[in-house]
């Protein structure tokens, strides 16, 4: 994921080193929560199954496999290449040791997020608002 200009301060120096050895290092070019290889063009259907050519079978979100899909479920699938990410397990970039961090795909990476995106998203649209309240006076959009 790339890292927004103002909050790039906030990371250590040697980011680059730290998130390539969860990544390859301990990982092993593989998402942490479902498995998906890092790099690679996969077939992922619009339920989120995806197909492991390694081991030949269809997996879940959580890298659990399951049922070959039939037909109707095939007919949806794409080819996606998977780029995977380090994680901050508590949103925090200062704190990268490595028990706070995970390697995630971009799937897995968004849903780990979601809660604190939402909550972001909440607070940038709330002070919008409230720098219109300030200098134009009240909002007429709300």
């Amino acid at each position: 994921m790339p890292i927004r200009p103002e909050r790039r301060y906030f990371y250590p120096i040697d980011w680059p080193i730290i998130s390539r050895q969860i990544r390859f290092g301990r990982a092993k070019g593989r998402c942490e929560t479902c498995g998906r290889p890092h790099g690679r063009l996969i077939c992922q259907l619009a339920d989120g199954r995806w197909f492991d050519e390694l081991s030949g079978q269809w997996r879940d979100d959580r890298g659990e496999p399951v049922d070959w899909p039939d037909i109707v479920a095939w007919s949806s699938q794409r080819q996606r290449r998977i780029w995977l990410g380090t994680a901050h397990l508590d949103q925090d970039p200062g704190n990268s040791v490595g028990a706070n961090l995970k390697a995630l795909c971009q799937r897995c990476h968004l849903r780990h997020d979601r809660p604190a995106n939402i909550l972001r998203r909440r607070q940038r649209h709330r002070a919008r608002l409230a720098l219109g309240d300030l200098f134009t006076g009240p909002n007429p959009l709300v």
